[in-house]
């Protein structure tokens, strides 16, 4: 089955390059497509954090892995790609759950949204608490190690 998306929005902030570390200091402007009405930010303020669905479209067909040791280090485990968050993934989504800081007519301005400028948003959602994990969150030590640099 083929599925087709169309984005609703588009990121626009500092960062040219999907480098790994360093994303804490950007900030981005999610704009709104001109197919989409403004009304669909309407009262989006009221919350504080929101889920943003993006499109990972600068890599290339031929950068897809399937599995591999987490940005190329041999000393962190051989990983399959749904147990890495890593962007040259099958079908090249994104998730990121961001802090919204202003809401502008088409734009919002979030912090902590690891897509470069021009990456087509597929959807937005507010962070409900209740969606938020039920149980206590696990991970192998590793992913503390390749995440110590991200958002600094």
């Amino acid at each position: 089955m083929d599925i087709h998306l169309t984005n609703v929005a588009v990121v626009k902030n500092t960062r040219q390059q999907p480098i790994d570390d360093a994303w804490g200091d950007i900030i981005s402007e999610i704009e709104l497509a001109d197919h989409m009405p403004s009304e669909v930010l309407d009262n989006i303020e009221a919350f504080s954090h929101l889920e943003i669905i993006y499109y990972f479209n600068q890599v290339a067909p031929e950068n897809i892995v399937f599995s591999g040791h987490p940005r190329g280090n041999l000393a962190y485990p051989l990983m399959g790609i749904f147990g890495q968050r890593k962007k040259d993934r099958p079908n090249q989504l994104g998730l990121c759950t961001v802090e919204l800081v202003e809401h502008r007519g088409r734009t919002i301005v979030v912090k902590f949204l690891d897509a470069i400028d021009g990456t087509p948003v597929l959807d937005i959602k507010p962070v409900f608490q209740e969606f938020q994990p039920q149980t206590s969150l696990k991970q192998p030590d590793w992913v503390a190690d390749l995440m110590s640099q991200y958002w600094r």
